[in-house]
């Protein structure tokens, strides 16, 4: 079956190749979440330091790919006569020949079962990150309060003072 729009099967082997990207990026993204999951329970500052780096120099290489695949869209929305942000994979697919369209669906499959997976991921790397932040605040808060008595007092003005004789850190100069 040819496709419904002329000219519109050519563009689309630079769609796949798009697409081939973003499936690449996401796999990627894993990994980084992966590694800084790692990273975080090791404790291990300068590999940290490193990995940021290296997500912050991909991110910038990556808009590139992103700035194309809107291109793309916006033309393929013009050659169907439709509104960019009705302008789907699945739209696209409708239009499409059978080899195109299956070609075009798997990309569209493995795009969803991967980002899937990379919203899961994210929601538990964020639920580490929250802990440790809980953590931290507690031992915070303990090494704070460690020595304090909790005695009240007042002074001659009749005002409170809360004893402040920690062990770790003196608030008077």
């Amino acid at each position: 079956m040819e496709s419904a729009i002329p000219g519109i099967e050519g563009k689309v082997n630079e769609l796949l190749a798009v697409l081939d990207e973003d499936i690449r990026h996401v796999r990627a993204s894993l990994l980084r979440l992966d590694e800084l999951r790692s990273l975080v329970v090791k404790r291990d500052q300068a590999a940290l330091g490193r990995l940021l780096e290296k997500i912050r120099g991909e991110s910038q290489e990556y808009s590139v790919n992103e700035s194309k695949r809107e291109s793309m869209r916006m033309g393929f929305a013009a050659d169907l006569r439709c509104g960019v942000s009705d302008m789907t994979l699945s739209r696209l697919e409708s239009v499409l020949g059978d080899e195109k369209r299956i070609e075009v669906a798997q990309r569209k499959a493995e795009l969803r079962s991967l980002t899937e997976k990379l919203q899961r991921e994210h929601a538990k790397t964020a639920m580490l990150l929250s802990d440790c932040a809980g953590f931290n605040s507690v031992l915070l808060r303990s090494i704070l309060e460690l020595g304090n008595t909790g005695t009240t007092t007042y002074g001659s003005d009749g005002l409170r003072r809360v004893q402040s004789n920690s062990v770790f850190v003196s608030l008077q100069f």
